[in-house]
């Protein structure tokens, strides 16, 4: 590990050096690039310093031990020799799970797509609550949420509804809600108090860039047509929103909350090469086989993930069975408990690959 670790500094000393030098802006994207490298590599840096400096004071602690013959100083030793063994083992513990590969596109913005499934008008309005409690905990977070097409249930909520969300580590924290989402409760139609299931599925997309996915615009279809969302008197009397055809895959992505059709296009454009980047990964995962077959990690949007029992007030992540007593304040946007134990539960995972 230690290796390791030497070789990352090394790279960072590298790093240092060349984001400093006088033509370092000359190239933005890879300035860009560095600067991003720098501040990953700086934290595993950090802590390995920090690790060397428990090490050593702890094998300055024993050698005192060893040679002093005054009981106080020796007890004095004793006591440090207490204090860093555990925080030895806690910083190696920190520095095993800083060298877990990265995922590549944590840090990126996200393309969030909620659709009511089984369950009709129920299912329009569950998948409503689930996007208002995103929506929280992307205030929380400090993100940004910017819907891009929405169709409204007959009942209230949505039978679907697409936004993108960015800020940092976005992805990192949303991957693992891609799924079949269960809701258990009496809907507001249902006369003698019956608890129905319903369900939503939610697809959380990193968001790629031109130079990821390269798209042949010959492959795309581009009708244009009325938007019927808000917008004011030009609404529906501009054909500014998109529709956009990939016909090599079938994948259709429509934007119409823009006044501007360019910019519809623009961000129409931007969820397709997420929808594609999505194919391209499920056929590379299903070739790879039985690789991590983990439901942690899956983020199949045809996996049931989660269940919301509102009777019992009660939510179940099914992957990680994990059960709190609390559905208000996680409808309210407390997923917070949820995605930190999935993440260390796909840690732990990682790590006994590794090993």
């Amino acid at each position: 590990m230690l290796d390791k670790l030497e070789a990352i500094k090394k790279r960072f000393e590298e790093v240092s050096d060349l984001i400093v030098q006088p033509d370092a802006m000359a190239d933005m994207a890879q300035y860009t690039k560095l600067h991003k490298e720098y501040k990953e590599l700086s934290r595993i840096v950090a802590k390995l310093e920090e690790y060397k400096k428990v090490k050593n004071d702890l094998k300055g602690a024993k050698e005192l031990l060893n040679k002093e013959k005054d009981p106080e100083l020796r007890e004095m030793a004793k006591m440090e020799i207490e204090e860093l063994e555990p925080k030895e083992e806690e910083l190696e513990e920190e520095l095993k799970q800083l060298l877990i590969p990265r995922d590549p596109n944590d840090s990126k913005n996200v393309i969030l797509e909620i659709r009511g499934g089984t369950g009709g008008d129920e299912a329009a309005i569950f998948a409503g609550d689930l996007f208002r409690m995103y929506q929280r905990f992307a205030e929380e977070k400090g993100w940004k949420m910017n819907v891009l097409d929405l169709t409204e249930g007959t009942s209230g909520g949505y039978k679907e509804i697409i936004a993108t969300v960015s800020g940092e580590d976005v992805y990192g924290m949303l991957k693992f809600e891609s799924g079949v989402h269960r809701v258990q409760r009496v809907p507001a139609t249902e006369t003698q108090g019956r608890v129905h299931t319903s369900a939503a599925t939610v697809a959380v997309l990193p968001e790629m860039e031109e130079v990821e996915v390269n798209i042949d615009m010959n492959d795309v279809r581009k009708d244009t047509f009325c938007s019927s969302g808000p917008g004011g008197q030009s609404v529906n009397t501009t054909y500014s929103a998109i529709r956009l055809t990939h016909i090599p895959t079938g994948i259709v992505v429509s934007c119409q909350d823009e006044k501007s059709q360019i910019k519809n296009f623009e961000k129409a454009l931007k969820v397709l090469r997420s929808r594609i980047y999505e194919v391209e990964l499920k056929k590379h995962n299903d070739e790879v086989g039985a690789q991590r077959k983990s439901m942690v990690g899956s983020g199949d949007r045809s996996d049931k993930i989660r269940t919301y029992n509102y009777p019992q007030s009660r939510v179940t992540d099914h992957r990680i069975g994990l059960t709190v007593y609390n559905l208000p304040a996680v409808m309210d946007g407390d997923v917070g408990e949820f995605i930190e134990q999935l993440r260390i539960a796909d840690h732990s995972e990682k790590l006994k690959d590794g090993e």
